[in-house]
């Protein structure tokens, strides 16, 4: 699934992607959801858009952004006039006979490019910031996305945990028949209401932890309820593998490596500014001086320029030099983290769906038939209450072992797509990657 973020008219449009093949609607092993899951059912899509529209970290870059313009306001100003006014032999032994009263005007003329340096560097923030932004929507699209998966993943716990209620109550139902039949011991049939009992603790436990979940979803728009509900057979259709190198290759256009490029360019700007420092500005005065001494008016003019600029500028030119080179050797780093991490997902997302592909097609399966035959061989006196039992298990742990490989691989699949920024298959996310874009222009 992959939503479009344009931080700012004119600015560059992010494309925030997330896992949109591992969420196609699938056919789930057990009930999508308990009796009391509420409507409406909420997608990822409509996740993302709230979260987007909604969550505090993004709206902060508005103020920020008012920084700048204050910012370049304030660099674009031309050096200020200063109006002088000195008075001199005012108090001396002649009294205010000798007074001379000087008034004029003095500026600086910057010299060396100072005033369009400065907007250089306040524009490379501007891009800095707009980077920022990306990588800010990037973090909390995959913080949505792993919180809908953990809300997919305990929907399903849930529904499994149903599931073994009704397995642990038919099991209680043929142990009282055999009972009262004559063919098994009481010890069975109290050995089968406790496994019940504990099957209705798990239950209550599975449903107030899909509660915390879906309360922390609903956190990410600021909201403190959940008013909603998932469909949990979203959780079973994890999509291809894929290719690793194609991952690594769209892995280049993250936002986390394109902020590097912003990033040189600010400290570029920086560098220029810190040199055109180094060029000394030229201060000038302009008067009229009037003395009533000689009762005569005298134009007065001044020019000052300070010496070695040059040598007191030279520390803040070596160290913006020293950010500006290095920019690349963090830039390598961050490709060779990127490249581990993204081939850390890669293999755990394959592990999980070539797991995911046997569970369903042969392990659960076979375990399905294998407690079927168990409880027909139970209830005919052939089985004993134990093999019947351990079929039920196993079936279960099968069913809960499908829940977390697919689970797995969602999360890991999320995360490639953090890192490449880039959808794994292209869904109807698209058309609220269109609507959110109008919105935000509007």
């Amino acid at each position: 699934m992959c939503i479009s973020v344009a931080p700012r008219p004119g600015g560059k449009t992010l494309r925030a992607c997330l896992i949109g093949g591992a969420l196609f609607f699938g056919s789930s092993l057990v009930a999508a959801a308990g009796p009391h899951t509420p409507t409406p059912a909420l997608t990822l899509g409509e996740a993302v858009a709230r979260t987007l529209e909604r969550h505090p970290s993004l709206a902060v870059f508005e103020f920020r952004q008012r920084v700048q313009d204050g910012r370049a306001a304030t660099a674009a100003l031309r050096p200020a006039l200063n109006l002088d006014l000195e008075l001199e032999n005012a108090a001396g032994t002649n009294g205010a006979d000798d007074a001379e009263l000087t008034v004029g005007i003095s500026s600086v003329v910057e010299l060396g490019g100072k005033r369009g340096a400065r907007g250089e560097v306040i524009n490379a923030e501007r891009r800095l910031l707009d980077a920022d932004r990306q990588v800010q929507a990037m973090d909390l699209l995959g913080e949505v996305l792993r919180r809908y998966v953990r809300v997919l993943s305990t929907t399903e716990l849930a529904a499994l945990a149903e599931s073994s209620v009704r397995l642990a109550l038919d099991a209680v139902n043929g142990v009282e028949d055999r009972v009262a039949a004559g063919g098994a011991p009481q010890m069975e049939l109290l050995r089968a209401r406790a496994a019940l009992a504990r099957a209705q603790l798990a239950l209550q436990r599975s449903q107030q932890q899909l509660e915390a979940e879906r309360v922390a979803l609903a956190a990410m728009w600021g909201e403190t309820s959940a008013a909603f509900s998932v469909t949990g057979g979203e959780l079973y259709r994890p999509g291809p593998a894929g290719d690793f190198e194609e991952y690594f290759s769209r892995a280049r256009q993250n936002p986390l490596l394109s902020r590097f490029a912003s990033e040189a360019r600010l400290n570029a700007a920086q560098l220029r500014l810190a040199r055109s420092e180094a060029s000394a500005d030229l201060a000038w005065a302009l008067g009229v001086r009037r003395s009533r001494e000689t009762d005569s008016t005298s134009l007065v003019a001044g020019l000052s320029i300070p010496l070695w600029r040059g040598e007191r500028a030279r520390g803040g030119v070596d160290a913006a030099q020293a950010q500006f080179d290095g920019i690349a050797v963090r830039q390598r780093s961050a490709e060779l983290n990127l490249h581990t991490q993204l081939y850390r997902a890669f293999n755990n997302r394959a592990q999980s769906i070539a797991a995911v592909h046997r569970l369903q097609t042969e392990i659960i399966p076979a375990l399905s038939g294998a407690l079927e035959e168990s409880e027909r061989y139970y209830l005919a006196g052939r089985y004993g209450y134990q093999e019947w039992v351990a079929a039920r298990e196993e079936l279960l742990g099968a069913r809960r072992a499908l829940i977390d490989e697919a689970t797995a691989a969602l999360l890991a699949g999320a995360e490639i797509e953090q890192l490449t920024a880039a959808p794994l298959i292209t869904g109807s996310a698209l058309r609220a990657e269109k609507q959110f874009g109008k919105n935000h222009e509007q």
